[in-house]
């Protein structure tokens, strides 16, 4: 279990990082499978979702919408 810790931890500092290798791993992996492109960036995009604290590469949420007034 401690090495699990140390992994989210290793994770979490170098979300950069982490973000750049699985864009490598994306390419490579659209160099052997041909005609998935789609699928494999689509994985790729989810996985970065998920790594790191401050995610460089999760798109910014959308702005709340104001709340709505009251019936007059």
């Amino acid at each position: 279990m401690d090495f699990i810790n140390k992994a989210k931890g290793f994770i979490d500092q170098h979300d950069e990082q982490v973000d750049q290798a699985l864009d490598k791993v994306g390419e490579f992996a659209k160099s052997k499978v041909t005609g998935h492109d789609a699928q494999i960036d689509q994985a790729v995009d989810k996985a970065q979702e998920f790594t790191g604290k401050g995610d460089t590469t999760r798109p910014a949420a959308p702005p709340a919408a104001p709340p709505a007034a009251p019936p007059a």
